[in-house]
């Protein structure tokens, strides 16, 4: 029960409202997240907090995080539609 209510909570906070962002993080969220360990867990949460604008500038590649946390996270998100 507990689960369900936090990837509801995750989801709603997946969905940005704008596109670019919204078909990288919700398939990942959908397909990907349940997989991670705890600390990967705990790294999306923290992505989630950072202004669109800024995830929009690491997803699109025009710049990097400072937080190694957050560059690893928006790193295993593009590899997943980005295979080397």
């Amino acid at each position: 029960m507990l689960a369900d209510v936090e990837m509801k909570r995750l989801y709603w906070h997946s969905r940005r409202g704008m596109l670019e962002l919204d078909v990288l993080l919700v398939p990942f969220l959908e397909e990907a997240y349940s997989d991670l360990d705890a600390e990967d867990k705990l790294r999306y949460r923290k992505l989630l907090e950072s202004e669109d604008q800024d995830m929009f500038g690491w997803f699109m590649q025009r710049s990097e995080p400072d937080d190694p946390d957050l560059k690893r996270m928006v790193r295993m998100i593009l590899d997943r539609v980005q295979p080397a």
